[in-house]
């Protein structure tokens, strides 16, 4: 199969396309045809290097954790999928940016998605589903997410806004009109937050999700008034200091189950930024590291 590889550590230009073995999906496990991966900040911090003592990697390495495609191999055990369905899902910490990928957690494609959009919901949709579920029952309460326009965060307010909850969203100036788009109140980061929400939510802010690691922490725990009122997916180090919540990415395909019955309804449609073919994966991973991206950025397989 083709697929994007580093041989080393170090900057996007050390991806390069090449011939690489052909997985094959072990006990509970699918192999999709890959019409689309996404690219997260995971994929670029471990081929940087930066990662490497806490995960290290077997080298060559192709980055991705999900995609989303086709499915054309069934692992023992598995039922409720059948070749030629369409699915995205999760799979490895690596694998996804290549011509097949073993899925381990998935969930059917809405009808309503482009592969684009479906391979740009599996680590977004279980990342900002994991960080509001923690926060509990959102119906009825004001929801800030800092960070609301970045994959994860444009999901969050989607998924929280379909959930009953105002929400209220962080971002830089030119994203306001996009976070208006999805639902949200926007507003700027950064100092006099508390003096801004102040007018924007009178009778207060009940909880908050981090997906930015911006080092807010310590101001959404004075604007919601407690630390288990507010969630982080970013920034663990604060959150274990503050007793906040501290979430991780699961491949859970309940969760992505979820996310996929939003979509059909139309209720959650995941924002692409922009879609790179897979020769140009190395533009793709600079312009994720460059960050303030729009929603989420794809490679087409």
């Amino acid at each position: 199969m083709r697929a994007a590889r580093f041989h080393q550590y170090g900057g996007a230009e050390s991806l390069v396309i090449e011939q690489a073995p052909d997985p094959h999906p072990g006990p509970g496990e699918i192999r999709v045809r890959v019409a689309a991966a996404s690219v997260n900040p995971i994929d670029w911090k471990l081929r940087a290097g930066a990662l490497h003592q806490l995960i290290p990697l077997e080298l060559p390495a192709i980055p991705g954790r999900d995609a989303a495609g086709v499915v054309d191999e069934i692992g023992d055990g598995v039922q409720g999928v059948s070749i030629g369905d369409r699915v995205f899902g999760l799979g490895g910490v690596t694998g996804a940016t290549a011509e097949l990928f073993i899925l381990s957690a998935w969930a059917p494609t809405p009808a309503t998605w482009k592969d684009e959009q479906a391979a740009g919901a599996g680590l977004a949709s279980v990342t900002a589903m994991g960080g509001l579920n923690a926060l509990g029952s959102l119906a009825g309460r004001t929801l800030l997410v800092e960070g609301a326009a970045g994959g994860v965060g444009s999901a969050a307010v989607e998924i929280a806004v379909a959930q009953g909850a105002t929400v209220i969203g962080t971002a830089s100036e030119r994203n306001h009109e996009f976070l208006t788009s999805l639902g949200a109140v926007p507003t700027t980061y950064g100092p006099g937050l508390a003096q801004r929400l102040t007018a924007l939510a009178p009778h207060g802010v009940d909880i908050a999700l981090d997906t930015a690691a911006s080092g807010s922490l310590d101001d959404l725990v004075a604007i919601t008034g407690d630390p288990t009122r507010v969630a982080t997916v970013a920034d663990h180090a604060g959150g274990q200091r503050l007793g906040a919540h501290v979430v991780n990415a699961v491949n859970d395909s309940t969760l992505l189950s979820a996310a996929a019955e939003l979509g059909g309804q139309g209720r959650y449609t995941p924002r692409i930024e922009q879609a790179y073919p897979l020769k140009r994966i190395a533009d793709a991973h600079e312009h994720a590291e460059r960050g303030r991206t729009r929603g989420k950025m794809v490679i087409c397989i």
